[in-house]
């Protein structure tokens, strides 16, 4: 229950000191601390300097929702005002019987700050961001303004002071999560939003007031498309009065369809100023973009919350994802769900191990970096830092790796921290030739010390030879595709996945959960296919055990390849065996992609692309 009484009171006392008390919409709040409108470059530059050297971040998503093991917020039951797609402003606000009633038994009894304060540390994290309120409206810190908060709890005490006090112990940075939207308050898009706008900003003024210093405000979305709902200005104003240093995402404002009331920004200031200072690509790292500040975030287990120890991610592919993110130009923010009791999921503490010992290793060629100037892609990435470029790769191969000539000479090659490697600069190109004992997993580091610094922002092009000519043309630019199922997540733009620019993130189609999930690709015709290339969504393992089988005419299959491990892509030569040997090349005109299993699960991939002749 929303304590109005108490927030009328603190709304009344802050009135004379901040002069925007009970304002009205025409009211011109100052503005000229906040830095998004009036810094110059250089001011921003050094403002965003540590987290553009700091590269990887934590994310603490938890509440109540853990007792039952649900997806934050998007488990809850009930209305959702102005969510994304159909506005539903004219259905009351709905309770959930049981998931808001969830906080009654959320007792943490196992919750341990300064254990997770440590692990963090010792796995590389530089700053930590904690989920204060999600959409489902339940405060994880002692709001003066609210009875649904982590003091109503059998736990009683607030879990929000004791993270920010252990996080800052032991030098990391501390970033608050904020959901604007929430689907719990009576409040929340009611009239013109008024009562809702200024509750919020009191819970933001707390949380800025409380807590020490606060490096970033992650805030997740507002609902609907109306600027008129909503005071930017004072928030803003009010967040620089309170943390003059902070730093803060490009989610302050809207998500969700445009209402017919929509009106634009109170000034071209207003929405400069909401647009933050980084972007958040979600569930998928972001595109090789070296010129803007941006910060990816995903998930080590099944979803962002609690939802069981099943359904995880593996190390190696949270260390590449990682290093994609590094040598693409943002950051890496990764989403740890602690259980219901406030333990450490055991998977957690794997994936954190592995990073910190890889780190250990090679974390000089992740921390006060930056990306490029060699655009990432499936063999890996580049960054650089003073005088060192580091090449990180993520596959092998025996032949050497081919990029476009740099402007400063290289002096030396060598894996980072070990031994030589051998490379050769002209003026048309630079190729580095690893042996095969020289390779190491999931990621080998590549070390190259210049006679001078690589310029920032420069892009120099990919590394030679990712057009995979040598197996032919593409031959699958007009394909079909049929799928056991089509997912409700799934969009019908099925053309995606064979050309043209990927999903919005980066899947082109999903099946729903089976035990046997299937995708068949027709070619149109017969082919002598060379060689198929398989790609996955970075984010996911919904591939896991994929099998790939071949026919001619649709009906009988034969079965040319297994994965025998996850792996972004999946490079699969066809032959035939012809006078004792087998020749590249195999006739087929269908293609059948699956998984099979015990227990049900979707069907993701981002593309199948097959090359040969005619």
């Amino acid at each position: 229950m929303i304590k109005q009484s108490i927030l009328a009171g603190i709304i009344s006392a802050h009135c004379a000191s901040l002069a925007f008390g009970q304002a009205t919409k025409d009211e011109i709040v100052d503005l000229s601390h906040v830095p998004q409108i009036n810094e110059t470059p250089e001011q921003r530059d050094e403002r965003m300097k540590w987290f553009r050297d700091a590269k990887l971040g934590m994310m603490i998503c938890w509440g109540p929702s853990a007792v039952g093991a649900n997806e934050i917020g998007w488990s809850r039951k009930a209305a959702r005002p102005w969510d994304i797609g159909k506005p539903n402003n004219d259905r009351a606000p709905t309770e959930d019987p049981v998931y808001d009633h969830d906080y009654k038994k959320f007792n943490p009894i196992k919750f341990n700050a300064e254990e997770w304060a440590k692990m963090a540390k010792a796995s590389g994290f530089q700053y930590v961001v904690f989920l204060t309120k999600h959409h489902d409206g339940f405060s994880m810190f002692d709001s003066k303004v609210t009875d649904y908060d982590i003091m109503a709890t059998p736990y009683g005490r607030d879990i929000m002071k004791q993270f920010a006090d252990a996080f800052r112990k032991e030098g990391i940075r501390f970033g608050i999560y904020y959901s604007t939207r929430d689907w719990y308050h009576p409040d929340y898009l009611q009239g013109d939003n008024a009562k809702y706008d200024q509750w919020y900003r009191t819970q933001i003024e707390e949380l800025l007031t409380n807590y020490g210093p606060v490096d970033i405000l992650w805030f997740d979305s507002v609902g609907g498309n109306d600027w008129g709902k909503w005071r930017f200005d004072k928030l803003f104003a009010s967040m620089y009065r309170l943390q003059p240093g902070l730093l803060v995402n490009n989610r302050s404002k809207f998500i969700g369809p445009k209402t017919p009331e929509d009106r634009k920004p109170a000034s071209p200031e207003i929405e400069k100023m909401t647009k933050g200072d980084f972007g958040t690509p979600e569930g998928v790292i972001g595109a090789f973009t070296i010129d803007k500040d941006w910060e990816s975030c995903l998930r080590v287990g099944r979803g962002w919350s609690y939802r069981g120890e099943e359904g995880h991610r593996k190390p190696d592919d949270v260390i590449r994802m990682m290093v994609s993110a590094v040598t693409g130009g943002g950051n890496l923010l990764l989403s740890f769900g602690p259980r219901a009791d406030g333990s450490i999921v055991g998977f957690e503490t794997e994936i954190a191990g592995a990073m910190g010992a890889w780190l250990k290793k090679n974390g000089e060629a992740i921390y006060g970096t930056r990306g490029g100037p060699y655009k990432n892609g499936m063999w890996g990435g580049s960054c650089h830092k003073g005088n060192k470029l580091f090449l990180q790769f993520f596959s092998q191969r025996k032949g050497p790796w081919i990029f476009d000539p740099l402007s400063s000479k290289v002096l030396s090659a060598r894996i980072l921290g070990g031994a030589p490697v051998t490379f050769t600069q002209t003026e048309k190109d630079l190729s580095i030739q690893l042996s095969e004992g020289q390779y190491d997993a999931p990621v080998t580091v590549i070390e190259l010390t210049l006679d001078q610094p690589l310029k920032v922002g420069v892009s120099l092009g990919s590394v030679r030879g990712e057009d995979l000519s040598e197996h032919g043309k593409i031959l699958s630019e007009n394909a079909t595709l049929k799928i056991s199922s089509q997912s409700r997540h799934d969009k019908g733009e099925h053309e995606r996945f064979f050309k043209g620019p990927r999903a919005k993130y980066g899947d082109a189609f999903v099946t729903e959960p089976e035990k046997n999930p299937w995708a068949k690709v027709d070619l149109g015709a017969l082919k002598n296919v060379k060689a198929v290339l398989i790609e996955n969504k970075p984010t996911e393992r919904r591939s896991e055990g994929l099998i790939l089988s071949v026919s001619t005419d649709g009906e009988k299959w034969q079965e040319v390849w297994r994965a025998e491990e996850w792996d972004l892509s999946w490079m699969i030569p066809l032959t035939t065996f012809e006078a004792g040997a087998d020749v590249p090349g195999r006739k087929a005109r269908y293609f059948k992609m699956e998984t099979k299993g015990d227990t049900n699960r979707p069907l993701l991939l981002q593309r199948f692309t097959a090359y040969g002749d005619e």
